[in-house]
């Protein structure tokens, strides 16, 4: 049997960008059961309240739905276990002074296949405030209707 090439994307967590300033993103590996691995093969997961965390040197992965397998027997995992993420020790270290600093968090962005192995995309991000979400959602709206204005400039023009 071929060995899967490319990327294939299962979750991805859109509103991560909305409400926090990504300041790195890192990958990493994921230990995963066997039910696991088939039930995000199907394209099955969620990754909105999910949070990594480092405890006794090893990085973690909590709160993150991965439903139940729906032709696993008694042996299917529970949805919402920790996982342990595969990182290398430097990197766990570095992610661990940028967290102490205060104020920044780990979040999963995307669950994907590599190669056939399934990643996590983290990144350490800092929450964004009321007001700051407002201000993206403006400064959005602002190029969009200045790329309009020049659309429909443009077109009167030819």
């Amino acid at each position: 049997m071929p060995k899967e090439r490319g990327e294939k994307v299962v979750a991805t967590n859109r509103k991560a960008r909305h409400d926090y300033l990504i300041e790195d993103t890192y990958e990493a590996g994921i230990v995963l059961s066997g039910t696991e691995v088939k039930s995000l093969r199907q394209g099955r997961a969620s990754l909105v309240d999910g949070y990594a965390f480092i405890d006794g040197g090893e990085i973690w992965l909590d709160a993150v739905h991965i439903p139940e397998y729906t032709q696993g027997t008694w042996n299917n995992h529970a949805p919402r276990r920790k996982r342990k993420l595969l990182m290398h020790k430097q990197e766990i270290v570095k992610i661990s002074h940028k967290t102490k600093d205060g104020g920044y968090t780990l979040i999963p962005l995307s669950l994907y296949f590599k190669d056939g192995r399934a990643k996590v995309e983290l990144a350490v991000a800092k929450g964004k405030k009321e007001y700051d979400k407002r201000q993206a959602l403006r400064e959005r709206q602002d190029k969009r209707e200045a790329d309009r204005a020049m659309a429909s400039r443009r077109h009167l023009g030819e």
